[in-house]
């Protein structure tokens, strides 16, 4: 065997050894469950960061380290993704926080594209949600297992057993608690372990902002500490083992079942064991599919996939950031890749790990990773960045929009800066920018999910591109692909109208409802009208 041939065979073994110690996840939920403040407590217990920034009251969270928007901060909500890069127990998690408010779905669905697992968060009181149950159903279509932690344990809230069969009810994921809480909802005393027996009794420290103190008791130690609550615990634990709801690997994996672990994320109770359970059972990176039907493995040479486009992140630097999952291979700082939507090379000088606004240079990454590349211009959401032999990973379907509004600029003198700031928008997936031929370039439809994405749409054209914006709606809230032979019939009847959509000039047809586009459908068979995938799940008729 040559010397070339050790070397390349020991390159990958390294990259499989150091795949094995990544785990990607997102947090994904309802609005309010408290994805970002799991988020702080998950980083604070891996000991990334001194005190979690979250404390009572949203309007109150301006220290949330995944939150780092100027919006996000003065509104309390989440509306971008971001990415915490955290070592653990000889692990790196690769955490993405994502919105949690509808109108950002899309952030959420592009993110789900690049994880390997998702934690599902749950409101003790308010259980599965529409935003929840919508989330489920994409992780159930892209098979990518999922954690349960029902959260907020600590307030009144459900019967445990009530909300395990909601999950199995409603969803047909078969829950298989990993521990189990002592005390009621409201009145949160501890966590049992399923596998172990043990009892861990919580206490809290001010505000949550540190580590909740853990008091470790034998089954006998905590029968007299918590008297009938620990009664009423053995006999609910006995009825679990009972209907046999054991975690079971396979079923995990294949998205059948889902761990559930109980705990309250503001002050700290049962975070510690989510990230022993993240260590333990959450998939590592795996061969990923491409576009022709094959597959790159994992030990391959280096490829990538952009699922994130960012701007002006760091104010003092009006630069474009594509964040990339790294799919195969290692990825070294400076290496040159091929972009594979043009064959072009793009330079990989600026790297960067990023822990929520925070920067540090990254100079190498394995699969599970997730980069940052700086001055990514030529960049967009869905494109693959390789080395070596050629691969396109699938593209990341686009959300369908429900809400349309056409963009004027204020200032006609400022229309450079205007269509300079809508095409970075569109490219980097804050809206979808479509284009018709009666309104022209000047006054391009802005297509969203929600009307949320509207309002930082006018923020960012406002605060970084210097060019005020003017608003005004459309009676739409139905899109359809069309072809160019069904578009002119379909853009003369009444209440639709077909456009062009900017980056990929696919035709859209938008209808004023679904009522009328039922009537469409009726009288003209013969047109094309179909429906768009919302990341991977159809959407509704």
């Amino acid at each position: 065997m040559t010397a070339t041939a050790v070397d390349k065979n020991e390159g990958t073994g390294g990259v499989v050894t150091e795949a094995a110690r990544r785990r990607t996840f997102a947090v994904i939920s309802h609005p309010d469950a408290g994805k970002s403040t799991l988020t702080e407590a998950l980083a604070l217990h891996a000991a990334a960061i001194t005190s979690a920034g979250a404390v009572h009251g949203k309007g109150e969270r301006r220290g949330v380290t995944s939150d780092w928007m100027e919006m996000e901060q003065a509104r309390g909500i989440s509306i971008t993704s971001a990415a915490l890069r955290i070592e653990y127990d000889d692990c790196v998690l690769n955490l993405l926080d994502t919105p949690g408010h509808a109108d950002f779905s899309e952030d959420t669905y592009r993110v789900l594209a690049a994880v390997d697992c998702a934690i599902m968060l749950l409101d003790s009181a308010k259980g599965l949600e529409a935003q929840t149950l919508k989330l489920f159903d994409v992780c159930r279509n892209r098979r990518t297992p999922v954690i349960t932690f029902v959260n907020k344990w600590d307030r009144p809230g459900r019967e445990p057993l009530e909300l395990l069969d909601e999950i199995e009810q409603r969803i047909g994921l078969r829950p298989t608690p990993l521990n189990w809480p002592v005390g009621i909802a409201g009145d949160f005393r501890g966590l049992v372990d399923r596998a172990t027996g043990g009892y861990t009794k919580f206490h809290r420290t001010p505000g949550g902002a540190t580590r909740a103190q853990e008091e470790h008791l034998t089954r006998e130690q905590a029968a007299e500490v918590e008297q009938q609550a620990w009664a009423d615990t053995v006999d609910e634990l006995d009825l679990i083992e009972e209907i046999g709801a054991n975690y079971d690997e396979a079923s995990f994996r294949s998205g059948h079942s889902t761990p559930v672990l109980f705990g309250a994320a503001l002050p700290n109770f049962g975070v510690g064991a989510l990230l022993d359970t993240l260590v333990r059972l959450a998939p590592a990176p795996a061969d990923q599919p491409d576009a022709k039907g094959g597959t790159r493995e994992i030990g391959s040479p280096f490829s990538g996939q952009v699922f994130k486009m960012q701007a002006n992140m760091d104010k003092a630097h009006r630069d474009r950031m594509a964040f990339v999952r790294v799919c195969s291979g290692q990825f070294e700082r400076g290496m040159v890749l091929t972009h594979a939507a043009t064959g072009r090379p793009f330079a990989t000088k600026y790297s960067q790990a990023v822990f929520g606004s925070e920067r540090s240079t990254i100079d190498t990454a394995y699969p599970g990773d997730v980069i940052a590349l700086v001055n990514a211009q030529a960049l967009r959401v869905g494109d693959t960045l390789y080395e070596g032999p050629k691969v396109e990973f699938p593209p990341i379907p686009s959300f369908a929009p429900e809400n349309f509004m056409v963009a004027r600029a204020k200032d006609s003198g400022r229309y450079k800066q205007f269509r300079r700031g809508i095409e970075q928008l569109d490219s980097e997936g804050v809206v979808q920018v479509l284009v018709s031929d009666v309104r022209g370039e000047q006054a391009p439809v802005l297509a969203a999910v929600g009307p949320l994405q509207f309002d930082v749409v006018k923020h960012r054209m406002e605060q970084e591109f210097n060019a005020p914006i003017e608003l005004s709606t459309l009676d739409y809230n139905v899109a359809r692909r069309t072809t160019p032979e069904s578009a002119p019939k379909i853009h003369g009847l009444s209440g639709a109208e077909v456009l062009t959509r900017r980056q990929d000039s696919e035709l859209l047809a938008l209808i004023h409802n679904k009522w009328r586009l039922r009537v469409i459908e009726r009288d003209h068979p013969d047109l094309v009208l179909e429906a768009l995938l919302a990341g991977g799940v159809e959407e509704e008729s």
